[in-house]
């Protein structure tokens, strides 16, 4: 806000001045009693403390926030729109409300045909706790395992069990072995590999790095490391054997949008 300030108007000299009155010169001046009188400036308030959120129990602390959008995308289009439109949207409107936050978005998969709620497939898929817990309690049982032979492919987990024992593949190993499975029977090139799987990194790697990563990959996989199969001069593809089992079917694994 800017003060316009008025231009100062001196008064005409006159010869032999009347005494005047000190209220009589004010009013001359243009400057009231009240203007005259020094400004009394309030105590400044206390600036409250931030809000906690009332879920966050104390010593802890709130570091962001999980929101589950449950749509489909033959819904998507039916809205005019599709699922990659309302991420960005989503984070052109955080960006705007809080240009400090930083965002990540995962799309929820689950079997074609897979009944009950979008959001609550949604939460189910990205683990949310409140509905893990709340289909344990429906369905009565809780989930351990009863490991049989051959390969289980726990992508709700992130774990690889061969014959009952975890392979122990990395972190990178096992991002690596669900994007195939998530598209099985489909060959995968190295490109939309590195594009999917590597988009985050600083450095991206070449081609030849994804073979390395892929031997890596096959040598935990041990004697059932031909369910990664190589498709010369294209990719990598994942096909099913029987004596591989997936558990996806309540909680699939999210994929980087």
């Amino acid at each position: 806000m800017s003060l316009a300030l008025a231009p100062i108007r001196t008064a005409p000299t006159v010869s032999n001045p009347t005494p005047v009155a000190p209220g009589a010169l004010r009013r001359i001046a243009g400057v009231s009693t009240a203007q005259a009188a020094p400004a009394q400036t309030a105590p400044a308030a206390a600036q409250p403390a931030a809000p906690r959120v009332r879920a966050v129990p104390d010593g802890t602390e709130a570091r962001g926030f999980v929101l589950y959008v449950g749509i489909d995308e033959a819904k998507a289009v039916a809205d005019g729109t599709t699922l990659h439109r309302i991420v960005e949207a989503l984070r052109k409107l955080t960006a705007e409300v809080a240009p400090s936050a930083e965002t990540y978005a995962a799309v929820a998969l689950a079997p074609e045909g897979a009944g009950g709620r979008d959001v609550d497939v949604v939460r189910l898929a990205l683990q949310d706790p409140a509905a893990l817990a709340k289909q344990r309690e429906q369905t009565g049982h809780d989930d351990t395992d009863r490991h049989p032979n051959g390969v289980i492919i726990d992508i709700s987990r992130k774990r690889v069990l061969l014959d009952a024992e975890p392979a122990g593949l990395t972190y990178k190993e096992f991002e690596l072995l669900q994007y195939l499975v998530l598209r099985e029977g489909r060959t995968i090139d190295r490109h939309e590999l590195i594009e999917r799987l590597w988009a985050d990194d600083e450095e991206a790697p070449s081609e030849r790095t994804i073979d390395v990563h892929v031997r890596r990959l096959r040598s935990k996989l041990a004697h059932y490391q031909d369910i990664v199969r190589t498709v010369r001069g294209v990719g990598y593809r994942f096909d099913r054997h029987a004596d591989v089992s997936i558990r996806q079917a309540s909680t699939p694994s999210p994929d980087v949008f």
